[in-house]
């Protein structure tokens, strides 16, 4: 991860226009909505002197109007890469096996790698390095901390999570991080104390506590987060010098509050810079 880092970090420093996927096409196939996942993709593409084309999941019909592997063998014929956002994790792994070109998880209802690993990124460029460094997670076991969970505790941070009991991540999540953590120099402590959880934050992170897919759970959820709100008050228990993250879109004023998101401590908009540039490093790595 971090050779990807410094390969990020390069190009971030260096945006002029390159060639080096020049007549390369890469498919982007998404079932959810999307504004940086969707528009990082084609900037990136088009910087490296590539092309995208967008289609719906509903347009291609994946699993319904096709079988997946003969969608997954067909676009290979076409595409140097696909990139999927998708409702159904089981439909992008069927892709990936029967595609014989890189197929990229754009964001699924268990992962989201590449918002994970630009948030990693951002540590990383900010500290140099992940020793020593403590990143606090409050909110929803989702999709976001799923994939933070698997990369934070391979590099050897210090994570700590706190969710209302039945939110956080699975047991089986959990035990897989921690081992990987122990192994890599770092600790993974997962409770329901918020203000436990940030004590020793370098950085604190959030996202929505209603993800797409639970619209319906919306109520309930708002009445069990409540005390999880990323605010000025709980901030204040944290370190002195945190950095405060969140993957967008917020719900302002639900996990975290608009004098947070636009603080001197908020790093926000610097993570949703780094989704182009980290993701540039991975297709010049997957693509080139």
């Amino acid at each position: 991860m971090e050779s990807l880092f410094r390969t990020a970090r390069a190009l971030k420093k260096n945006r002029s226009h390159r060639k080096d996927l020049e007549s390369r096409t890469l498919g982007l196939v998404f079932s959810k909505p999307s504004t940086r996942t969707r528009i990082s993709f084609e900037v990136a593409m088009a910087e490296l002197g590539g092309r995208t084309t967008f289609m719906r999941e509903t347009e291609v019909g994946m699993g319904e109007r096709e079988e997946i592997r003969d969608v997954a063998r067909t676009l290979s014929r076409y595409l140097a890469g696909i990139v999927v956002r998708t409702h159904s994790q089981r439909h992008l792994e069927e892709l990936a096996r029967y595609s014989s070109v890189p197929v990229i998880n754009g964001l699924s209802e268990s992962h989201h790698p590449c918002q994970a690993l630009a948030d990693l990124f951002t540590i990383w460029e900010l500290k140099g390095g992940f020793r020593g460094i403590t990143l606090s997670y409050v909110g929803d076991g989702n999709n976001v901390l799923n994939s933070l969970l698997m990369g934070a505790s391979r590099l050897g941070l210090n994570v700590c999570v706190a969710s209302p009991k039945g939110y956080g991540p699975k047991p089986s999540l959990i035990r897989m991080a921690g081992k990987a953590a122990r192994r890599a120099g770092g600790a993974l402590e997962v409770g329901e104390d918020p203000k436990k959880a940030v004590r020793e934050a370098d950085f604190v992170y959030t996202d929505v506590w209603t993800s797409m897919g639970f619209e319906e759970e919306r109520d309930e959820r708002i009445k069990a987060f409540r005390p999880y709100q990323l605010n000025a008050g709980l901030v204040a228990h944290a370190k002195k010098g945190v950095r405060v993250m969140h993957c967008l879109p917020a719900h302002r004023g639900e996990e975290i509050t608009g004098a947070v998101i636009d603080g001197p401590k908020s790093i926000v908009f610097e993570q949703a810079e780094n989704r182009l540039h980290v993701q540039k490093a991975i297709l010049l790595d997957l693509l080139k």
